[in-house]
């Protein structure tokens, strides 16, 4: 097992624009391959694929002038590929986004099975399929052309099955354990089912004895150390341990990833502020004012619980900081 890093995901959707976005997805290969290059143990035999996946949507399209019917699915199609022909090039993985701007013109299930399939015959490369539940992005209600999440299911089911061979794995980000592990059971062999789900990753990746879900989970970016440590653990046979690691950082992913969602990155930020990752606490859009002090104060108490303060002198010292800021008394 081995950690790697998911890149140009959310941030194609909340506030960076595709301009900005090839930017990451290029520099996030370029220095993948740096990596590979210095051909060290960890690395060693390793493909800049192995190593990094960047996410490819149609977030360039301005989805309010977009035409109806067929001409609307040809744009949505058009845009996909020029995504993924950036991060082809640049070498990562390619993880498929899901997309509003199909979202918005599919007029049945036939659209995104046709935009789905083409896109998948058309890769060089297994890819990662995304599905983004409405508590991440409220614009993707409805997303496989129903709202009904066991409809929606078998017409994604019958995608993976007819394109088995080009899809690495799929992400399921609908905070749904139940779902996720009925969907894993009856993916086809080699198709592995990467977890979204942040409120039960632990029991998720642990598994049930005969299966397990892989990870592709943002709270990871908080909570790295912890996460290696785990797979460590598992790597030696010790799922006891293991578990329990994960499990100790759950307290802390329930509260970053807590309604309303799509705020999480605020407390992401907030936890590499702390650690010392970033000089300040600011965010593209403003967003590091989408949660509240008191929210952001319990992030700092769950994180010291967790130990997942690296430097506690830094992080304290910060957080004494914040809220003086914030008109806190310390």
């Amino acid at each position: 097992m081995h950690l790697g890093v998911a890149d140009a995901m959310d941030t194609a959707q909340r506030g960076i624009d595709w301009a900005a976005t090839q930017q990451l997805i290029k520099r996030t290969g370029a220095e993948a391959a740096s990596v590979v290059a210095g051909r060290n143990a960890a690395t060693a035999g390793k493909s800049v694929r192995d190593l990094v996946s960047c996410g490819a949507g149609t977030d360039q399209l301005d989805i309010d002038s977009l035409p109806s019917g067929a001409a609307g699915v040809q744009a949505v199609l058009d845009a996909y590929r020029e995504q993924i022909a950036v991060v082809s090039e640049a070498g990562p993985r390619i993880i498929l986004m899901a997309s509003r701007a199909l979202a918005k013109v599919a007029s049945g299930p036939e659209d995104y099975l046709g935009v789905y399939s083409t896109l998948l015959q058309e890769v060089d490369q297994p890819v990662i399929l995304h599905w983004l539940g409405t508590m991440f992005d409220p614009a993707l209600a409805g997303y496989w052309c129903s709202d009904d999440v066991s409809r929606a299911t078998e017409t994604f089911r019958s995608l993976i099955r007819d394109n088995a061979d080009k899809v690495d794995g799929v992400k399921v980000s609908l905070l749904d354990a139940s779902h996720e592990v009925d969907l894993r059971a009856v993916l086809p062999e080699g198709v592995r089912l990467y977890t979204g789900d942040y409120f039960n990753y632990p029991e998720l990746i642990d598994g049930d004895g005969t299966r397990h879900s892989d990870a592709l989970l943002g709270i990871f970016a908080a909570t790295y150390p912890a996460a290696s440590a785990a797979l460590q653990s598992y790597d030696a046979g010790d799922a006891v341990r293991a578990r329990a690691i994960l499990d100790s950082t759950q307290e802390l992913g329930k509260h970053i990833f807590s309604a309303p969602t799509f705020y999480y990155k605020t407390g992401i930020a907030f936890m590499s502020w702390l650690n010392g990752k970033q000089p300040g606490f600011q965010m593209v859009g403003g967003l590091h004012s989408g949660r509240s002090v008191v929210l952001l104060a319990k992030t700092f108490e769950l994180a010291d619980q967790a130990g997942l303060l690296m430097d506690p002198a830094l992080g304290a010292f910060r957080m004494s900081d914040f809220l003086r800021i914030n008109g806190v008394g310390v």
